[in-house]
């Protein structure tokens, strides 16, 4: 009798189930469902990055949400301007026909979407895939967009509660704009004010704990030439995670020595860590008296680094320009956060360009009294938020009378603002993603493909280079690939990029939105935003000139570093 009970309710609770759902799927928009389809077909094509299965999955979902709502925006338009309908028989055929092109589109772009990521993938010398799993992207994506509708329909329940209580004061259509400001804002609010902020409060908590952790390996200096010694006027626990394994793990004067069979100076390295002190001026203070302490100074290269938003230094690139010169080279480099460069963009933007300027103004003064004939070169260099904020680190009315000798910016976010100029007035012969800017006695690209060296062309009083990949989402993506196919696509396109990709509206923004997330990590050196110890050499090389260097003793030096990477 029990059993027989129990039964019953489950069968009324799945007849009931199944009734819900068959009025969910009633209720939605044909042609949102229509152009849903066709949006995640979409997003199964190649952009820059190899994507994993839960990011292939997150961006289909989104773009299946997108696409829902573009159908369910054209079908409101064309019912509130009072177009003329089809006949029932008609729209009954034309959905038939419609929903069966969609579903074989979605089917065939599924059966190929392993296909097209390992068109990505060999480009990059990567293994391939045997398949991304296709059943599985289909459940997140179907999961991404049930949150995204259920949502939707919150905002238009709070819509229609507010314009219900508003007409009763005020004509319909003031309370129909009044309702749809005032639900967006209290929606907005809720995002930022506390979905975001908590989020953020908890991602500062995390990464603060991160930054203050010190690795099992790495111990405190004793060379007093060390920043973080018992000598020096920065404490060692101050310095910050990313401070600490700059400082630590630099080649020694032995190291570079042992490699090239000459004499070599020992690299100075100073860095100043966001707990340091209190400002940006105070901790540029800071890091200019603790240069002038170990003698960077009396060094015949002096280096300005603006780390990334975590306060990271890519190894490879000082290591490069330390064993290119014998060690003759001071750096310095003041943290400016610890969250990692998007995060640290959201919530501390103006922040690293202030560091950066701080750091930059109290060098430069100091380096800009002392004898031409006594002071070392200056140089800059930044990688991805640290390639901004090194940009924006000075004016050049500034330093016109007296200029810096060079900049070597790796990776430029596709927001730098003196990249983006300089991209847009290239030369119409070059493509975007590898410009010539005027003569190129000033400023020049390279690329893993192509170096700095151009036969012909004497390099002006300052030269700026760009290390940039045309597979960097960093660099290339934007918001106009919503609606414009952008010019890097175009060709002739680079090497690295996928000749299996196509524009799409809407979808490639998302998809370049998500190789942002995966494009530093998935991806081997010398391809995407990951940058390889033999493009730093040859960069530097080309700036700076050291003596000696032959083009087998730079080869030899760039599989050294990479395997010193290896073990780090």
């Amino acid at each position: 009798m029990i059993v027989g009970m129990t039964g019953s309710r489950f069968h009324r609770a799945s007849a009931r189930l199944h009734e819900l759902a068959l009025r969910a799927m009633a209720s939605l928009s044909t042609l949102g469902v229509l152009t849903a389809t066709l949006f995640f077909a979409f997003s199964l094509t190649p952009s820059l990055s190899p994507r994993s299965m839960l990011l292939q999955g997150i961006v289909s979902g989104l773009s299946l949400s997108l696409g829902y709502l573009l159908g369910w925006t054209m079908r409101w338009l064309w019912s509130a301007l009072e177009l003329p309908e089809p006949g029932p028989r008609t729209h009954r055929i034309a959905l038939v026909i419609a929903a069966s092109l969609c579903v074989l589109i979605a089917a065939w772009f599924l059966w190929r979407a392993s296909e097209w990521q390992n068109s990505v993938r060999l480009l990059m010398n990567m293994p391939p895939v045997e398949t991304v799993r296709p059943y599985k992207v289909a459940l997140i994506s179907l999961a991404i967009f049930i949150v995204t509708l259920l949502f939707a329909r919150g905002f238009r329940l709070v819509f229609r509660l507010l314009a219900r209580i508003l007409k009763r004061v005020v004509p319909p259509r003031l309370a129909y704009i009044a309702s749809l400001v005032m639900a967006a804002a209290l929606f907005w609010s809720l995002m930022e004010g506390v979905l975001m902020s908590g989020l953020l409060r908890l991602a500062d908590s995390s990464y603060q704990q991160l930054d203050a952790l010190v690795p099992d390996d790495v111990d405190a200096p004793k060379d007093p030439r060390k920043t973080g010694s018992p000598a020096s006027l920065i404490r060692w626990q101050d310095l910050g995670r990313q401070g600490r394994l700059f400082v630590a793990r630099g080649p020694s004067a032995s190291d570079i020595a042992g490699f090239t069979d000459e004499y070599a100076y020992e690299p100075l390295r100073v860095y100043v860590g966001l707990n340091a002190a209190d400002t940006p001026e105070q901790r540029a203070q800071l890091a200019l008296r603790e240069l002038i302490r170990v003698g960077g100074f009396e060094r015949s290269l002096l280096l300005i680094i603006t780390p990334t938003g975590t306060g990271w230094v890519q190894p490879e690139a000082i290591d490069a320009l330390e064993y290119l010169h014998r060690g003759d080279v001071a750096s310095v480099a003041a943290q400016y956060s610890y969250l990692p460069s998007p995060l640290a963009l959201v919530a501390e933007g103006a922040y690293g360009a202030e560091t950066a300027q701080a750091l930059f103004q109290a060098v430069y003064a100091h380096w800009a009294q002392l004898p031409e004939d006594r002071r070392p070169k200056l140089y800059l260099h930044g990688l991805s938020l640290g390639a901004v904020n090194s940009e924006q680190s000075f004016h050049l009315h500034d330093v016109l009378g007296d200029p810096i000798h060079g900049a070597l910016w790796a990776g430029p976010p596709f927001r730098s603002r003196v990249w983006n100029i300089v991209t847009r007035n290239r030369r119409p012969d070059s493509p975007q993603w590898l410009p010539k800017y005027r003569d190129e006695s000033i400023v020049r690209f390279m690329n893993q493909y192509v170096g700095v060296e151009r036969p012909g062309i004497e390099w002006g009083p300052l030269r700026v280079v760009y290390l940039q990949h045309a597979s960097d989402p960093v660099s290339f993506f934007s918001i106009e690939a919503a609606w414009r196919e952008p010019d890097w696509m175009r060709a002739p396109r680079a090497p690295d990029i996928s000749p299996e990709l196509r524009w799409y509206p809407l979808v490639t923004m998302l998809q370049l939105a998500a190789d942002m997330v995966a494009g530093g990590e998935a991806v081997p050196p010398g391809y995407g935003h990951h940058f390889s110890a033999h493009e730093y050499i040859e960069a530097w090389h080309a700036l700076t000139e050291p003596a000696g260097w032959q083009t087998q003793d730079l080869r030899r030096l760039g599989e050294a570093l990479e395997r010193r990477a290896d073990v780090e």
